[in-house]
């Protein structure tokens, strides 16, 4: 596995953040039950938004005792990990990333053949790879995951490309005829014209596209 630490580059007209060139994780190599994949995994350092009692400026600062001990609203009693999660898929969701469900640490070897997938953190670490809160990985179809190791609540949520199946668990279980065959599927799996994070041809659909040519 290549780890690529990649520089910032040139801002978005009018962004929200600069653009940032994800990290590239390169697991070419197929086993006799991963696939894996010609595409590299791509982590984006500290994107997701915070939640509204995390923004500079926005702390609650009431001190008189009724403010402090009587939430004003039902938002005010959510824990900062649901909050930080509405957030995180608002801004994926707004890129053609679709919601799939909210995991903790999931600790069996899998991937999914069928669709690419994207984890953002909202709260919590992990490691090998390191992902903490704030931090969003994009799986290609056929790359086998799990959690290793996590603490203070890791907490990730599942999105997947606008038009993608409902994603299969596949257990790296299966003898090499039938991995052969979800690998193929896997390579079918197109790359997505949006990012998850910067949007229509940002730098996920550059990356992957040139991997497709470079193995071309």
């Amino acid at each position: 596995m290549i780890l690529s630490t990649l520089a910032y580059q040139n801002r978005l007209s009018k962004p929200k953040m600069p653009l940032q060139t994800p990290e590239e994780y390169h697991i070419h190599t197929a086993t006799p039950h991963v696939p894996n994949s010609r595409l590299p995994v791509l982590i984006y350092r500290s994107v997701l938004p915070l939640p509204p009692n995390e923004k500079e400026g926005e702390k609650d600062t009431a001190t008189s005792d009724s403010a402090s001990n009587h939430p004003s609203s039902e938002e005010d009693e959510r824990s900062p990990a649901s909050l930080a999660a509405d957030a995180a898929r608002q801004a994926i969701e707004a890129n053609h990333w679709y919601y799939g469900g909210i995991f903790k640490s999931y600790w069996a070897h899998h991937f999914h053949s069928v669709t690419h997938e994207c984890y953002a953190v909202v709260a919590g670490r992990r490691v090998e790879v390191d992902l903490g809160t704030g931090d969003v990985i994009v799986l290609p179809a056929g790359v086998s995951h799990c959690s290793v190791t996590s603490e203070g609540g890791y907490e990730y949520l599942g999105l997947y490309p606008e038009g993608s199946p409902k994603y299969d668990n596949n257990f790296c279980k299966a003898g090499e005829e039938e991995t052969r065959m979800k690998a193929e599927t896997a390579r079918k799996v197109p790359v997505p014209e949006w990012d998850p994070i910067f949007g229509h041809k940002g730098p996920l659909y550059g990356i992957w596209n040139t991997s497709c040519t470079h193995e071309g």
